[in-house]
């Protein structure tokens, strides 16, 4: 007779509100911890590639 348990696996974090956020540096808004920024958190500063492309020029940022 085979086992019929299941292993629950909690995530590190636990829920998606206990991630750590930043600020972003090119559109102003707040995002989440991601798992592919796990090394390098420390240096992440922009939300999205979009907001990196766009660092330089802040105009026509406020539409989106």
């Amino acid at each position: 007779m085979k086992n019929q348990y299941v292993v629950l696996v909690r995530p590190r974090w636990g829920r998606k509100a206990d991630l750590p956020e930043k600020i972003c540096a090119a559109c102003g808004r707040p995002f989440a911890w991601r798992r592919k920024w796990r090394r390098d958190w420390d240096s992440v500063r922009y939300c999205s590639e979009r907001c990196r492309r766009r660092r330089g020029s802040v105009e026509g940022m406020e539409a989106t």
